[in-house]
């Protein structure tokens, strides 16, 4: 290999300490690895080869870790066999390569096989949940302008909880997978396992308010916090070289990204805020029990799932701080409802 050619036997050879440091990349905590190893075709056989993927790794560590790190040429019974099947018929060789100089065209071309295979799978699973993603803001913004005419306004606001029940649905068969057999012995540990998730959360949110007549605008606001607080995600982690991304995008993603813990107290102040309009719509001719009760079984969810409980118990200990003492003073009567309704809260 190129290592016994041009490297040199001493040990403090940059090259080779470049080498041990790409050895030594954790990888498998690197997303965007996950997302090019994707992109690379390799014939199923040879998937496992330590040498090929070890390979990739390395080309993977020039492209986004260092720059300046030489990739060298592959064994002759790896590259033989790798570059005939990524390169096509045209460049399967029956006689190995005699130098650096011609194994690294070979090379630069099976590099060039992967950017184009890249290119042409743009649309892996960070890129479809990106894109749904940025659809529920389009839709989601388009809803909440007061100017949209009511007929608007309401296709935008079902088509904006629907991109988010994609959105969701899709996370959790991608994280979650399908149950095993569709059976209540395999169901049950299945559901078990995603009841407390973010994505289940969010599913049931939109399927409450899609589901219900009510359309009320508020119920977007964590729609688009969502949604915002992916997309600021993808463009950092994909687009960060963009020149476009740094002089109109970067800014937003950052304010994004350093403010999650105050998207985090919009979002569930704004969920507790829908549950007592629900509760006051029981009063008027729109009210739906069945909906309201469902709305406050996941308000319940939210309080006690370790995705969103922090800032669930945080808002709703500022509220009984706010609201006991009126109740003592000018309700004495409420406590013991109030008393039964924190019991079922509780369980």
């Amino acid at each position: 290999m190129g290592e016994q050619g041009g490297g040199g036997g001493s040990d403090d050879d940059p090259h080779k300490i470049k080498r041990i440091a790409a050895a030594a990349y954790d990888y498998d905590n690197d997303s965007r690895w996950a997302s090019y190893w994707e992109n690379v075709l390799v014939p199923p056989h040879m998937a496992s080869h330590p040498d090929l993927t070890g390979h990739f790794k390395r080309k993977f560590y020039k492209r986004y870790i260092d720059p300046d790190f030489v990739v060298e040429a592959m064994s002759t019974g790896s590259s033989g066999a790798t570059s005939s099947q990524s390169s096509g018929p045209t460049r399967r060789s029956s006689t190995p390569p005699s130098s650096d100089n011609t194994s690294r065209p070979r090379d630069t071309g099976s590099s060039t096989q992967s950017a184009r295979n890249a290119t042409s799978r743009p649309f892996d699973r960070r890129s479809i949940h990106f894109s749904v993603n940025s659809w529920v803001i389009l839709v989601g913004l388009v809803a909440i302008l007061p100017i949209v005419p009511p007929h608007i306004f309401h296709k935008a606001y079902r088509l904006a909880l629907l991109g988010t029940i994609c959105s969701s649905f899709y996370s959790l068969y991608t994280v979650h997978g399908k149950p095993r057999a569709w059976n209540l012995t395999a169901l049950q540990p299945w559901f078990q396992g995603i009841l407390g998730t973010k994505e289940f959360i969010r599913l049931v949110y939109c399927l409450t308010f899609i589901t219900s007549h009510l359309h009320i605008k508020f119920a977007l606001i964590p729609v688009l916090i969502w949604a915002l607080e992916h997309v600021g995600k993808y463009l950092r982690r994909n687009f960060s070289r963009s020149n476009l991304y740094r002089k109109y995008l970067e800014d937003p993603c950052l304010w994004i990204d350093s403010n999650a813990s105050t998207l985090g107290i919009m979002t569930s102040h704004a969920e507790i805020a829908l549950g007592l309009l629900l509760i006051l719509s029981l009063l008027s001719w729109h009210r739906n029990i069945i909906h309201t009760f469902m709305y406050w079984q996941l308000l319940k969810l939210m309080y006690h799932s370790p995705a969103t409980a922090g800032y669930h118990q945080s808002a709703w200990t500022k509220i009984g701080r706010t609201v006991n003492p009126y109740l003592n003073r000018y309700a004495p009567f409420l406590s013991r409802p109030v008393s039964a309704v924190q019991r079922w809260w509780f369980r």
